[in-house]
């Protein structure tokens, strides 16, 4: 038995039964408060009928009434205006400050026995339960389940705002700026993302716009900047780059990072770092208003052929500088540039929305989710494994919202879902 537990079933009134106080007075809820998440009583604005007396005030609940006096609330002032203490098992009467007796509702004579059986098996799921609700999701209609997963899409995009707005505020309120530092990070994944932001952030947008025209310039830029031209290389590729390289940095003043910084184990090759930035020059080369470009884009079909771009002809038969491979095309793939558009800019064009104050851009970058394909990854097939699949990129997101803020952490009480699944019999 928990606190929290008790103030949803005082939340949502799931409760039976003709309501009386300790004392037997009977109480009628006209209105059961707003949950109150800061200091003071747990309920605020309740609306009750007490024995035939309207009062408004505030609600205290606890899973012993001597909890109250555990807490010191008798001595604190700020809860003088509580009108009703919620209990699960009344042990003893309580005062306020003021020394007027509280009017206690013990709520364990009130519980339906399903709702009590149904939040047990949330607290302690069988070992083969995937999630604690398990199969029961199977049981909620698709109409309902489909109308969370929207919710829960909006959801994850707004905590992913956090992101978007640190590197705006960075940006100093550039959002060509903040694209062009998200579309870097997200290419570089995982493990490689934070290595392409510093990439981007020492590599000035307006600089690499000067060569937009060159695309080996461009790569000669980003790749010098990543400290990857240091050193002596025998293929001419690589010390042509290396020239144009010092070239360039000769009248800017570049300095590069430091190569180490860039990771290639356990990647696949062709998600080493100078494929990925070979790729990187070629997108930024289309343009150098990126996020005007992708604004003016109509449909996800649209913005992902903006990323269909090749690394350099010399990464065909390389991954690595002087070390031949076997020849294969370096192209950015449908996956990939669908993971750049939900993870990137996705979520920079809602907050743009919510920035200007233009809710076409919110529902556009919904309907660009609604376009893209599903995901496939562990947290997505287990839902599979209970019965929902997902159809889209828009649903796929909202699961793994859904999964790992919700069924991961056990906030059932918190939950939509959970709440049906409480209440059913």
């Amino acid at each position: 038995m928990s606190e929290d537990f008790l103030q949803y079933i005082w939340q949502h009134q799931l409760l039976e039964g003709n309501l009386t106080t300790t004392e037997g007075a009977s109480v009628v809820v006209e209105r059961a408060g707003d949950l109150n998440r800061d200091a003071g009583p747990d309920f605020t604005n309740a609306r009750l009928i007490i024995g035939g007396v309207s009062w408004v005030g505030n609600i205290e609940v606890h899973v012993r009434a001597s909890d109250w006096n555990v807490h010191k609330h008798s001595a604190n002032k700020a809860y003088d205006n509580v009108i009703l203490h919620v209990v699960f098992e009344h042990d003893t009467d309580v005062s306020t400050h003021s020394g007027s007796v509280l009017p206690s509702l013990e709520l364990k004579r009130y519980l339906p026995e399903n709702i009590w059986r149904n939040y047990n098996v949330l607290l302690n799921p069988t070992s083969d339960s995937v999630m604690p609700c398990g199969g029961k999701v199977g049981n909620v209609s698709d109409m309902v389940f489909n109308a969370y997963l929207e919710r829960m899409a909006v959801e994850r995009i707004q905590r992913k705002n956090d992101e978007v707005s640190r590197l705006l505020s960075e940006s100093h309120g550039s959002w060509e700026q903040c694209c062009y530092w998200l579309m870097a990070r997200s290419l570089g994944g995982k493990v490689n993302g934070f290595a392409f932001e510093l990439l981007a952030k020492c590599t000035d947008i307006r600089l690499l716009a000067r060569w937009k025209d060159n695309p080996q310039r461009t790569e000669a830029l980003l790749m010098g900047q990543a400290g990857l031209l240091k050193g002596v290389f025998v293929d001419d590729y690589p010390r042509s780059l290396q020239a144009d390289y010092e070239a360039i940095r000769a009248g800017s003043g570049l300095k590069s990072m430091d190569g180490s910084l860039w990771r290639s184990f356990r990647l696949r090759p062709s998600s080493f770092p100078t494929i990925r930035i070979s790729q990187f020059a070629r997108f930024v080369s289309q343009s150098s208003h990126i996020f005007t470009t992708l604004l003016n884009c109509t449909d996800a079909k649209e913005i992902s052929a903006l990323f269909n771009v090749a690394a350099a002809d010399y990464w065909t038969d390389h991954y690595q500088f002087d070390v031949p491979s076997k020849p294969s095309p370096k192209r950015i793939g449908k996956s990939q540039a669908d993971t750049i558009v939900i993870n990137a800019w996705v979520p920079l064009l809602f907050q743009y929305g919510c920035a200007t104050g233009q809710q076409r851009y919110k529902e556009q970058a919904l309907d660009l989710l609604n376009q893209l394909p599903s995901e496939d990854n562990r947290i997505v097939r287990i839902w599979s494994s209970v019965g929902r699949q997902s159809q889209s990129a828009l649903q796929s997101q909202a699961l793994l919202e859904l999964y790992n803020q919700y069924c991961h952490n056990r906030r059932c009480l918190a939950c939509q879902i959970g709440y049906r699944f409480i209440k059913s019999k």
